[in-house]
């Protein structure tokens, strides 16, 4: 199983406290009806086939809000959920599981969709060389927690963001007078991180390999022109292929013999796992 790491741990913390001020304000009047000495037993069911991934985020819920409820995780993420058969069990304070159910199911539902999707993609390729990489387009304040189920998915991160890695793009290229300009000028600002150029035609390719980048993005390159790059320049750099990328390609893209694939989807098409929480007494 993927382990968040403290940055990651640091993220979760404060994505619940501010999902638990955005819903609960001042409080849960609607709890208020439940006497307060008042205990149930609860459990989550997927009502799909998903890949679970949210754990954290949920036992911080119910840490933050402060009440005496024992949570008994019968699947752990990166595990494979059955329609209809209970993942979570809750017991204890009524107030404080209805309070906090929302929320929990918010953040189980959006991360294992994207562990589900990721899983999807991997298994796609599992029989090649072909790495499915994530972007960073990803829901704002979310980025962590998406790059973490992508992970639990099977997939791998691209860079978390503008400060880990260089990817020069079209525009910076523009800006900065050419793919060599570029390229020195990054060197020079960050030695030792890695650069990866965006290209749009075979000559780029060869300009950003000659000025030294360590990773080439083929951005919306025919398969022709992958696997003629991949020839060219194997053993020199990395290939990341990149554009509107979606499962019907990838094997395709797979035989180019290309490295990376970058799959916006899998963080940007965010879509929510049934899930459906039931008190029991």
């Amino acid at each position: 199983m993927t382990l968040l790491n403290e940055n990651s741990i640091n993220h979760m913390t404060s994505n619940v406290t501010f999902a638990l001020k955005e819903d609960v304000g001042s409080g849960d009047i609607t709890a208020q009806l439940i006497p307060d000495d008042h205990e149930i037993t609860a459990s989550v069911i997927s009502r799909e086939s998903a890949v679970l991934c949210g754990q954290d985020w949920v036992n911080e819920v119910f840490r933050q809000l402060g009440h005496n409820v024992t949570l008994e995780w019968l699947a752990k993420d990166g595990d494979l959920l059955e329609p209809n058969k209970p993942f979570l069990t809750l017991k204890g304070h009524a107030r404080t599981i209805l309070t906090g159910e929302r929320t929990a199911l918010n953040f189980i539902q959006t991360l294992s969709y994207t562990a589900t999707i990721s899983r999807k993609y991997t298994e796609d390729v599992s029989a090649t060389n072909l790495t499915i990489l994530d972007t960073r387009k990803t829901l704002p304040g979310l980025r962590s927690a998406q790059k973490y189920a992508v992970t639990v998915g099977g997939a791998q991160n691209h860079r978390f963001g503008l400060y880990d890695a260089f990817l020069i793009k079209e525009n910076h290229i523009m800006a900065a007078g050419s793919i060599t300009n570029a390229v020195e000028m990054a060197k020079k600002i960050a030695p030792g991180k890695t650069i990866e150029v965006e290209t749009e035609n075979l000559e780029e390719v060869a300009l950003a390999v000659e000025a030294g980048a360590d990773i080439i993005m083929l951005d919306n390159f025919t398969y022709d022109d992958m696997a003629t790059a991949v020839t060219r320049f194997k053993g020199k750099v990395k290939f990341e292929a990149s554009g509107n990328m979606d499962q019907e390609k990838l094997h395709l893209v797979a035989k180019t013999g290309v490295d990376y694939v970058s799959i916006g989807a899998l963080t940007k098409h965010v879509q929510a796992i049934d899930l459906s929480l039931r008190v029991h007494k």
